[in-house]
């Protein structure tokens, strides 16, 4: 193992120990690092949407565990196995994906035939943990090949990205999830295109990253749909054009007072049927919609087919923006730096020790990225 870090080292993780629990800061201990395996210390992590349903089982994860999946940090040790990093790099975590099946060979790892088993078990492939408590006892890890709600993180080599390190490391661990999968959705999934038409439907950290890279494209007409006058005045901030509050009147109708026949591009960040509907019925002949909000489990969809197929619409799922991270991480850094992308005004900073208030607050709507922070 390369880097001066010993197997056994105790730090303190936020642990979930049943659905609902709020997380408590418990020392654990970090077991061998595999010869793939990567040891960053956080510095900064965003907490995001997933994390919250995967506390409460709403999405189900084994508990005990050490959710956490926006880390960013630098790497402190490496297996024999691994060149991607050195110790000393800066890295942004990400989603971890198997590479070798169909998808991943085909440059779609979000899309990776074993992503559930990779980033949801709670434990490697071989069945083991990087993580055991005081006594012990069996901590589920492995949250997006991270579980980066601790002092440190043992990820793989497959799903750490190497990134200049004159950006401020503290803001990027969200790129690593939520704001690559709004700007990732809109630059690789969608290919917003200059000179087009584009509606966010809601405008939390997700959808704003949409806006901001509907921007970043060339987009000329770059709606928000929001119901909190806060986050629709944020949104005009960050890129868009025009802001519709969907709680005053026919969102469809609004739309197409702006665009005359509806957007060309649209995605919805809310996961709410109803509001997937109405995107939908945005669309002009031709349109194309993306879903990339989490529903509730058993939720449908009632569509109506002869609008797709009278007017050629197309309705498609992304995760994690369709993104190649090694690539496209850099990418959102470099817009970023260069002014063009300012997810910066997306995050509100916490104290590590205060991740159940920054957890509270992205619920209640009043922070759009809790990140915290790690002294």
């Amino acid at each position: 193992m390369t880097g001066t870090h010993r197997v056994g080292n105790e730090f303190t993780a936020a642990v979930v120990r049943k659905a609902g629990s709020p997380f408590v800061l418990e020392q654990v201990r970090q077991t061998e690092l595999l010869e793939n395996e990567v040891l960053v210390k956080i510095v900064a992590t965003g907490i995001c949407h997933t994390d919250m349903i995967a506390r409460d089982q709403d999405y189900l994860v084994p508990h005990p565990i050490v959710l956490g999946h926006e880390g960013a940090g630098v790497v402190e040790a490496v297996g024999d196995s691994v060149l991607k990093v050195t110790p000393g790099d800066h890295v942004v975590l990400t989603f971890l994906s198997c590479s070798s099946c169909r998808e991943c060979i085909s440059g779609h790892p979000a899309c990776c035939e074993n992503f559930r088993d990779r980033n949801f078990s709670g434990h490697r492939i071989d069945g083991s943990h990087a993580l055991a408590d005081q006594q012990g006892g069996t901590l589920n890890d492995r949250f997006f090949g991270q579980s980066s709600f601790g002092e440190y993180a043992v990820a793989n080599e497959q799903n750490v990205v190497k990134v200049r390190k004159d950006a401020p490391l503290e803001l990027l661990g969200p790129l690593g999830c939520g704001i690559q999968t709004g700007a990732g959705t809109v630059l690789n999934s969608l290919k917003v295109a200059p000179g087009s038409s584009f509606a966010a439907f809601g405008a939390g950290a997700v959808g704003l990253a949409a806006v901001m890279a509907a921007s970043a494209a060339g987009a000329t007409t770059i709606i928000a749909v929001d119901i909190l006058p806060s986050r629709l005045k944020l949104a005009m901030e960050v890129g868009a054009t025009h802001t519709i509050d969907s709680t005053q009147g026919k969102v469809a109708e609004q739309i197409r007072a702006i665009t005359d026949k509806g957007v060309e591009f649209a995605l919805d960040a809310t996961g709410i049927p109803a509001v997937i509907n109405t995107m939908i019925e945005c669309l002009r002949s031709r349109g194309e919609g993306a879903i990339i909000g989490l529903s509730k489990p058993g939720e449908k969809l009632t569509l109506d087919p002869m609008d797709l197929l009278n007017n050629c619409k197309t309705l498609r799922g992304v995760v994690e923006g369709d993104s190649l991270p090694d690539q496209f991480i850099p990418t959102m850094i470099d817009l970023y730096m260069a002014g063009h992308f300012p997810f910066d005004k997306l995050i509100k900073f916490y104290d590590f020790s205060q991740i159940n208030q920054a957890a509270e607050d992205s619920e209640k709507g009043l922070t759009l990225k809790p990140v915290v922070r790690f002294s």
